[in-house]
């Protein structure tokens, strides 16, 4: 043995006794308490692997990615083939933004342990999370090939080909997984964003039968009961599927943090900061390779990005958080907030953070010369962009205000959409972004381009023709064909919807009646253009 300890059996009684505590702990939830547990036991022996281990497990259950990342590092000093610990290493730098460093470490716990369906299934949903999809693909299924009833693989099998485009296999791979387990949240969330799959009668009953268990934990009734809205819709019963919506929303909405009076002052912020003269960086043509698609959720901005990937010269990224993490990272070495520092930005400060966003986005136009960055908060940012790459361009996508508040409320979003589980927030929201998006076509006259997605869907070529030229590229008939171009969508619930041509049947707010009159009127008198 060397001079690191490597099991439990070298720890003092006392050590080991804390060692048992904090895995229960772990086990049971209570990651606080295991923390505290393996602290202790840590100060006894602060070289032991399997301490360093459930402490970098408690870090990463309570979110302290950094930490949980440091841990095993230090771990795997002394377990250098220890598969569990490159899948933990590569989770935690996957949330720390460093997907390429995990993925490697995701592939190495495969290379050490073929035989675990658990690391090919990381290693699945890691490729996935890239847009990798071929690989992903790969790595489930050999995941399967060990174990045939691991639900979770087979829900990332169904994501990735829904990704790539294969519809019917997606639908046929989760409806496995729910043989396999018909209470599986995950598998179900997965079948109802393929929005071009219908439900029938029996799902909506094997829906109403997980919901009858009063045991369910509030979380995961919230999104049985949206996968149920889904289903109600398809037989037609609005009127009961908008009374789940309303209770599944109300919900959700009780159990997340959003701060709706703080963002509309950021946005607030904003406007007042960019209403005066910005510096831009030095090189005026620095940014030519990208254009921002900016957006609401569930608006049309994975077809429009769709539209500009079927052309030969772009690639499209998906919804990539390079961008922000550079404002990000300009923030806190400012000591400040975005916007607070923008007035004091050089146009060399402007020039480096450009330099630094292309670096980071390099792999996006290596093959090649344009790429889409479609983040969905571009649009709070656009003016930071304008100013970093001075000739980017910058798409804002909308869609019906209606459409697009009743269309975000009836979707669940793992993160990121907070508004949209209370319809006077959501339209709150929607408020904000019209009149920011407003003022950046206002304030860059010729750098931003407004596309309406009801227009694309009526009049598709003129409308791709105007986009090909603001964005500086020739007409490619394959921008019509949009649905025959192969790439990866990461954007679950669009990924079938864009390997579909343009329909104008997507409207719903109609069919709800007059539930929605009040979102209508509180649009309107802000000044929106409400039907």
């Amino acid at each position: 043995m060397s001079s690191t300890q490597t099991d439990a059996q070298a720890l003092s009684p006392l050590a080991a006794r804390l060692l048992k505590r904090a895995r229960k702990e772990s086990q049971s939830g209570n990651a606080d308490a295991a923390m505290r547990t393996l602290t202790s036991a840590l100060a006894l022996a602060p070289d032991n692997v399997e301490i360093t281990r459930w402490m970098g497990i408690a870090a990463q259950n309570l979110g302290d990615h950094a930490e949980a990342a440091d841990c095993f590092r230090r771990a795997l000093a002394g377990l250098p083939d220890d598969a569990d610990l490159h899948i933990g290493l590569g989770v935690a730098l996957y949330r720390l933004g460093r997907e390429d460093e995990g993925l490697a470490h995701l592939r190495r716990a495969c290379e050490v342990a073929p035989d675990s369906a658990w690391a090919w299934y990381n290693l699945a949903e890691g490729s996935r999370q890239r847009a990798q999809m071929d690989e992903a693909i790969a790595a489930a299924q050999r995941a399967l090939a060990i174990d045939p009833s691991h639900v979770a693989t087979r829900v990332v099998l169904g994501r990735a080909q829904a990704g790539f485009g294969r519809i019917d296999e997606a639908a046929a791979e989760l409806r496995e997984a729910l043989r396999y387990q018909p209470d599986d949240v995950a598998a179900w969330l997965a079948l109802a964003d393929l929005k071009t799959v219908a439900f029938d009668e029996q799902d909506v009953r094997s829906l109403e039968r997980v919901l009858a268990n009063r045991d369910l934990p509030p979380a995961v009734r919230t999104r049985f009961e949206l996968v149920l809205v889904r289903a109600l819709e398809d037989q037609g019963n609005y009127a009961r599927s908008f009374e789940v919506l309303e209770r599944a929303n109300a919900s959700e909405r009780r159990r997340v943090k959003w701060d709706a009076a703080g963002e509309h002052k950021r946005v607030d912020s904003i406007l007042r900061v960019f209403e005066k003269p910005v510096a831009c960086a030095t090189d005026a043509g620095l940014g030519r390779e990208v254009t921002f698609i900016a957006s609401l959720p569930r608006s049309g901005s994975t077809l429009v990005e769709q539209i500009l990937a079927s052309h030969p010269e772009v690639e499209g990224a998906n919804e990539i958080k390079d961008f922000g993490q550079v404002i990000e990272g300009e923030a806190r070495r400012r000591g400040s907030t975005f916007p607070l520092w923008v007035p004091d930005a050089t146009a060399e400060d402007w020039q480096r953070l450009g330099k630094e966003y292309l670096a980071r986005t390099a792999r996006w136009h290596e093959h090649k010369p344009r790429f889409v960055d479609k983040n969905l908060l571009n649009w709070m940012v656009a003016g930071a962009a304008v100013s970093m790459l001075p000739t980017a361009r910058i798409v804002l996508v909308r869609r019906d205000p209606v459409e697009t508040c009743l269309a975000c409320y009836r979707q669940w979003f793992a993160q990121g959409a907070e508004f949209s589980y209370d319809l006077e927030e959501m339209a709150d929201f929607c408020i904000d972004f019209w009149r920011l998006t407003r003022f950046w076509l206002r304030k860059f006259p010729g750098r931003v381009f407004d596309l309406e997605y009801e227009t694309l869907v009526k009049e598709p070529e003129p409308t791709i023709r105007a986009l090909l030229d603001f964005c500086g590229l020739s007409f490619d008939p394959a921008c019509l064909e949009f649905h025959r171009t192969e790439r990866a969508v990461l954007s679950a619930p669009s990924a079938a919807q864009v390997r579909q041509p343009l329909r104008q049947d997507t409207a719903r707010a109609a069919r709800y009646g007059d539930k929605l009159d009040g979102l209508r009127r509180r649009l309107r008198q802000a000044g929106l253009p409400v039907g």
